[in-house]
């Protein structure tokens, strides 16, 4: 029997990307993947927005570690995709991803990421990215992590923090192997950069994530992540 893909995204007020993102999903819900939109309790539609594009909707309380829970929890594949609202996979990302895994045996794994941004630092914060992640093992969201639904299991899912809950996942995968490291890009936003601009967002992600790894409370650095500045203070 062929693997299956069940490709989980955690949303809240995402409808401005929500449609482009499903609607380059629809080929491999063709090829009999499936796809899980986990709404937090979004209030600009996009729950109903994805009601034509996926094949369950379900609601959750709010936190992307909690909404993609419950999306693992009700998932139908051997292999669990989590992605972001914000981002689309490589072309054949099921071949990809099913292949690779078997030829290399190995039990999860990530994709390189592009930002979708013009400006010329974004370049250096991409190749970074996927080269930290490449000698670490430690993957992040926007790389679109997945991972075979019964070692998920097994690792006990996302841990219900509010900010690294990708991180945290990842070290606990460590201990099933290495992770299948996809040169092939997921495209993502850069939107979080733009807004609050490129180098001060690279400052502010190296500050949370030193701070997380000193042992900070997840919950105080989610509400600097959201309010950045608040970072200064």
């Amino acid at each position: 029997m062929k693997e299956r893909l069940s490709i989980i995204i955690p949303v809240l007020n995402e409808g401005a990307v929500l449609t482009k993102t499903l609607s380059a999903l629809q080929l491999l819900r063709q090829a009999g993947h499936e796809v899980i939109v986990v709404d937090g309790g979004s209030t600009d539609g996009s729950a109903a927005l994805s009601e034509t594009l996926a094949d369950r909707v379900i609601q959750s309380r709010s936190g992307r570690s909690r909404q993609m829970n419950g999306g693992a929890s009700i998932a139908g594949g051997d292999v669990l995709l989590f992605l972001h609202a914000d981002t689309c996979l490589p072309g054949e990302a099921d071949h990809l991803i099913l292949t690779g895994m078997k030829n290399l045996r190995r039990h999860w794994g990530r994709f390189d990421v592009r930002l979708s941004g013009n400006h010329f630092l974004l370049r250096a914060v991409e190749a970074l990215m996927n080269l930290r992640s490449r000698l670490s093992g430690i993957a992040t969201g926007d790389q679109g992590i997945f991972v075979e639904r019964a070692v998920f299991e097994a690792a006990g899912g996302f841990p219900e923090i509010d900010l690294m809950e990708d991180v945290t996942l990842s070290r606990r995968l460590k201990k099933y192997g290495p992770p299948l490291c996809l040169r092939e890009k997921v495209f993502t936003s850069s939107r979080r950069w733009e807004k609050n601009g490129v180098v001060r967002t690279i400052l502010l992600m190296w500050s949370l994530r030193l701070a997380y790894f000193l042992g900070a409370n997840p919950a105080r650095l989610a509400r600097l992540y959201e309010k950045p500045t608040l970072f200064a203070g």
